[in-house]
């Protein structure tokens, strides 16, 4: 089926979200004007832009009233998911990197680059106290003085995060004391992407490494591996299947000396058991950065290189071939 065609920006586009619902798309991209932006797309036929705020990256509140977004511009933002009015802002010395809500959608996460200077922090604030936010302190902040965070998510509960490093580890940091509880090492570069499974047992992580692995949430074990050809960017979770959505390809810097074919710009899909890859989909001009599917799981999308979010559909048979099997 042609999918839906949503081109809210003007350069590539670095993330895409959904909220808890599936009716609106959160997208983030790299628009000219400002370091990163990001765009909130309501979710229908039109793909119309509710508005636009210049921050990346992005996390929305489970009820979607908040939505809290991370920049290269030094902050932190908390904002109104209906007006698009800022409500609250932390500022950092580096670059935010990744941020996210906790379960209960009252504690926010962040962490900071390590640059100019600054080390990487993961900084926690509870909502519920107006003064963390006034004074710019948060209850907690723990450093990471090895490798920086690049992606990170919340744990079940809300009890930890999960965190990817740029050497290919992941942590696990408690968001009750100041520790580390856990580090594991099963890639062999960058983590680009985290993605918990839709009850947050499992999660899944995209690397440099041409891999994208599958991990139990609370103890880290590691479970299947999924095998590609070049750098996967991020990959997703069916909500209702045992199917995983890659999407990748080569570095964004060498796409313009080798053809869409050769460049690997498909979305890949596999199953989640057997590891075997059953799908592709193409359609994008360049890498695809960023996957996730519907909270329905009877549609994906992805955003790429070339600026545009693709909105797929599946079929019938595609329902009918995993009820089958």
């Amino acid at each position: 089926q042609k999918p839906i065609l949503l081109q809210g920006h003007e350069r590539s586009i670095t993330q895409i979200k959904y909220n808890r619902e599936g009716d609106l798309l959160f997208t983030v991209a790299k628009d000219p004007g400002h370091e990163r932006s990001i765009t909130q797309i309501k979710y229908n036929r039109e793909g119309d832009l509710l508005f636009t705020v210049a921050k990346d990256p992005v996390s929305a509140r489970r009820d979607t009233r908040h939505v809290l977004t991370g920049s290269a511009d030094n902050s932190c933002r908390l904002w109104d998911c209906e007006t698009g009015k800022q409500l609250a802002l932390v500022k950092t010395s580096s670059a935010v990197r990744t941020c996210g809500f906790d379960f209960g959608g009252n504690i926010i996460m962040f962490s900071t680059d390590k640059q100019m200077g600054y080390q990487c922090f993961v900084s926690f604030f509870d909502l519920r106290d107006p003064s963390q936010i006034e004074n710019n302190e948060p209850y907690m902040k723990i450093p990471c003085s090895d490798s920086k965070i690049t992606s990170a998510v919340w744990g079940p509960l809300g009890e930890f995060i999960i965190a990817g490093h740029e050497s290919g580890e992941l942590n696990q940091f408690s968001a009750k004391v100041r520790e580390q509880l856990s580090n594991i090492k099963e890639h062999t570069k960058q983590i680009n992407d985290i993605q918990t499974s839709r009850d947050m047992t499992m999660f899944i992580t995209a690397s440099k490494d041409n891999t994208a692995k599958l991990f139990d949430c609370t103890t880290l074990e590691h479970l299947k591996t999924f095998r590609t050809e070049r750098p996967v960017n991020s990959a997703a979770l069916s909500p209702i299947f045992d199917h995983v959505v890659l999407g990748g390809g080569q570095e964004a810097m060498d796409v313009t000396t080798t053809s869409t074919r050769i460049g690997k710009f498909e979305a890949r899909f596999f199953h989640l058991a057997f590891e075997e890859e059953f799908g592709r989909v193409k359609g994008h001009f360049g890498p695809i950065n960023s996957v996730a599917f519907h909270p329905d799981g009877k549609s994906y999308s992805s955003g790429g290189e070339d600026g545009y979010v693709r909105i797929h559909y599946f079929d019938p048979q595609y329902f009918e071939f995993e009820f089958e099997a």
